[in-house]
């Protein structure tokens, strides 16, 4: 898979038009009768997880970060989700952000390709930070530089529809979604003549809380007499037996307490038309979501995704990895955490970011003293939390639809190294990689999925059920 290979690849690809021009249409359509110029009929995705990247991957020569680099490269595709922007800081920040107002420069780009990625997603908590200006001049820079983006647009069917990425081995479509963002990061229609409003493509999810019902008729009670409305409670205390509308919480009557979260369903349906149209325009669809909210929701729609068409669904968000599940014989990762995470490191941070840690007024106040203060000297937060620097690129494989292996390649951030040094990944030394996939597989497990770790080779692999072939049954890998 020599996809960077520039000279390489064409050369190959004028062998391939010199042989097809000397062969007449049945000899050529017998070489080659499925319509794809692979030799296997393998095709391979590099999975990875959120990218906050804001400073250069070219200048460095560690083994384990070559390797790594060449295994994201050896891909037919290759995604990252792209959670910083890329300006230079034409845009205003918006109001609010999606936590710290992200940007890098345009530049790092290009560094993402060259360290082999050929889709990013947009669609997250940070799409909003500078504005609808900010992520039009990031999806400017990242289409400059080569890599196919999705999530976001100039209004709300724009933001959902699918791009499409072309590779020798087939044709590939991504859909981005999130279900984490600030309100005026969404996308809007366009109704009436009136423009949509530019954003990302949301994912909106129904939260449902109930509680015991010997307890919600104490709390009924307990509330009977009090003056909500002047406490601001314009809802409803219902009668026994009936949900309790408490300061704009719901709280509904059930055997037992607990919490359950739907898709929106009208955002899900419009969601899964795009992905049945990828399916019938594309070899493979790959749906991806940055999702915080690890809930109920997100297995809902992640398998409502696959029955809709989706070969591969990726999720990001939470900044930790998450379970894995084979559904219809198709991989759900909900969340490969991070893969480059280097948000100690921006260049500038606007004046809301200080204010909201009290150092608005310090003149002397800049970056690293935001982080001091964010962090308590990195003993809280990001820094003090190993499994935000722990994660694996996965390497799902399909032979024609058929998945037939899923690799798991564990990767270390540097925990514990400076802020100078942590945040750029490289393959993890072997204790460390037992201990990642071990943790993959005890959150695998719920979902039915059988991890395994292959000590020869030092990565994880998923179990998969035999499948039959042509040639009879095979297992994982075929």
């Amino acid at each position: 898979m020599l996809k960077r290979s520039v000279f390489f690849g064409f050369a190959i690809i004028g062998v391939a038009f010199t042989s097809m021009a000397f062969a007449g249409p049945t000899e050529a359509a017998a070489q080659d009768p499925s319509g794809s110029l692979s030799a296997d009929g393998m095709f391979t995705v590099a999975l990875t997880g959120d990218a906050i990247i804001t400073r250069r991957l070219s200048p460095y020569k560690e083994p384990e970060y070559l390797n790594m680099i060449e295994l994201v490269r050896s891909a037919d595709a290759s995604f990252v989700n792209l959670e910083v922007l890329f300006h230079d800081y034409e845009p205003y920040p918006a109001a609010s952000s999606g936590g710290t107002w992200m940007r890098a420069d345009p530049n790092l780009a290009n560094e993402l390709v060259w360290a082999g990625f050929d889709m990013v997603s947009m669609a997250n908590n940070h799409t909003g930070d500078y504005s609808a200006d900010g992520h039009r001049i990031t999806r400017r820079h990242s289409e400059a530089a080569g890599l196919l983006t999705a999530g976001t647009g100039e209004n709300l069917a724009e933001a959902r529809e699918a791009r499409f990425l072309e590779t020798h081995d087939g044709r590939v479509a991504l859909i981005s979604v999130s279900s984490a963002f600030p309100p005026h990061s969404v996308a809007g229609p366009a109704r009436g003549g009136v423009r949509g409003r530019p954003g990302l493509n949301p994912l909106r999810v129904i939260t449902t809380r109930y509680v015991e019902r010997g307890q919600l008729e104490e709390l009924r009670q307990s509330v009977q007499g009090m003056d909500l409305e002047a406490l601001g409670q314009r809802g409803d205390l219902g009668a026994p037996g009936e949900p309790l509308n408490l300061f704009g919480t719901v709280l509904h009557p059930a055997d037992e307490s607990g919490v359950d979260s739907d898709p929106d369903p009208e955002d899900m349906a419009e969601i899964a038309a795009v992905v049945n149209n990828a399916s019938r325009l594309a070899e493979y669809v790959v749906v991806t979501i940055h999702a915080h909210n690890q809930g109920p929701y997100l297995k809902k729609f992640a398998h409502a995704m696959i029955d809709a068409g989706a070969d591969v669904f990726v999720g990001h968000g939470p900044h930790y990895l998450t379970g894995i599940d084979i559904y219809q014989g198709k991989p759900i990762l909900y969340s490969l955490g991070d893969f480059i995470f280097q948000n100690e490191t921006l260049l500038r941070l606007p004046y809301d970011n200080y204010a909201g840690l009290g150092l608005e007024s310090d003149p002397y106040a800049w970056v690293a003293d935001f982080n001091q203060v964010r962090y308590q000297n990195e003993t809280t937060g990001f820094p003090a939390r190993p499994e935000i620097w722990e994660s694996v690129v996965a390497m799902p494989t399909f032979r024609g639809e058929e998945l037939v292996s899923l690799e798991l390649h564990p990767i270390s951030l540097g925990f514990g190294q400076p802020a100078t040094v942590r945040g750029r990944p490289m393959f993890a030394d072997r204790e460390l990689g037992r201990k990642i996939i071990q943790d993959l597989i005890d959150a695998s497990e719920p979902h039915g999925t059988v991890v395994e770790w292959d000590d020869a080779r030092g990565i994880g692999f998923v179990s998969l059920p035999a499948v039959a072939t042509d040639g009879g049954r095979s297992g994982p890998g075929g």
